[in-house]
């Protein structure tokens, strides 16, 4: 299977009310080309997993200032007033989640798992509607299971089977997103012509749909 296309065909794979996990970290690691794509198309009504919604005039940040986003599920806004302002105009939809759970519930929906326990939240907004299930005398969150119908993810390197190398904090959520989504299209700044290195690889090829340079 060739998974080599181009960005503006990765820009289609997406339609408008899809669920979409976007890598990285404000604006570090994240897929900067599909995501213009996006913008581009004006695909909206987008649900939107990630660390945040960065800054209005960067990567996923473009995507709420341009209205495409109805629904964030993210760990916080504060480097977006933009997001603020919608989410305070009844625009938009904000679910903040502990950056360690969200991570975590992305992992349960990658492994297959029905969900997991945590104290975190305990006491606070986080439980509202949700289970709480004591074990051993403590009393712990249940948190579900996270998935997306797209991940859009960043490697540094990848060859032409979708195995990738991450560079540093580039990995900060594209490792794990690329296993919770029917489909992962990853942007990398390299091409190898040659297999990688196994011992370099950061997210195994099985994972990746579609790889964009």
């Amino acid at each position: 299977m060739n998974k080599l296309i181009s960005v503006s065909a990765a820009g289609k794979l997406i339609p408008s009310g899809a669920s979409v996990m976007i890598g990285g970290f404000l604006r570090c690691g994240s897929p900067l080309r599909v995501i213009g794509e996006l913008i581009k198309n004006k695909t909206g009504n987008l649900t939107l997993i990630a660390n945040d919604t960065s800054f209005p005039e960067h990567d996923r940040g473009q995507l709420v200032t341009h209205k495409l986003v109805k629904k964030a599920i993210v760990t916080h806004i504060g480097t977006n007033p933009e997001t603020g302002r919608q989410l305070n105009a009844g625009e938009l939809e904000v679910e903040l989640v502990p950056m360690g759970t969200l991570v975590e519930r992305i992992r349960c929906g990658g492994a297959g798992l029905g969900g997991f326990l945590t104290p975190t939240g305990l006491g606070t907004l986080v439980a509202e509607g949700k289970t709480v299930v004591e074990s051993d005398g403590k009393k712990y969150l249940l948190e579900k299971p996270l998935k997306a119908d797209f991940a859009i993810i960043y490697a540094t390197k990848a060859d032409k089977f979708g195995n990738a190398f991450l560079d540093g904090t580039t990995r900060n959520f594209n490792t794990v997103m690329a296993t919770a989504a029917k489909t992962v299209i990853l942007e990398t700044d390299e091409l190898s012509e040659k297999p990688l290195n196994p011992a370099e690889i950061t997210i195994p090829g099985i994972f990746v749909n579609y790889i964009v340079q």
